[in-house]
């Protein structure tokens, strides 16, 4: 009945070395810090990450504060050579992905 944001941690096979909950927040949102996410995921050595969190409402659809973080998570893993492979949606009507929808 909350939201949660969560990192998958991969290797270079693309294989999950670890899932990592990044932060747990209310019914509207939770916070997803760049610095917590990297640190988690260079911490593991990985090699790319995906992004998860859930939407409690049961809305797939991204919202704004979804897409900035998405854009900003994108860009500075592109600059530590630690790719975002992927932002899941997951709610009880099932799941959206940014790759799937080609806006990653």
């Amino acid at each position: 009945a909350h939201e949660e944001f969560w990192i998958l941690c991969l290797n270079r096979a693309n294989l999950v070395l670890s899932k990592e909950k990044v932060s747990s927040g209310g019914l509207a949102g939770t916070v997803a810090d760049p610095k917590v996410i990297f640190e988690k995921a260079l911490s593991l050595q990985s090699s790319a990450i995906v992004l998860v969190h859930n939407h409690p409402s049961g809305n797939l659809k991204p919202s704004e504060s979804d897409n900035k973080i998405t854009a900003q998570l994108k860009n500075a893993g592109e600059f530590l050579d630690l790719p975002i492979i992927d932002h899941l949606i997951i709610s009880v009507e099932g799941y959206y992905s940014y790759a799937d929808s080609e806006t990653l």
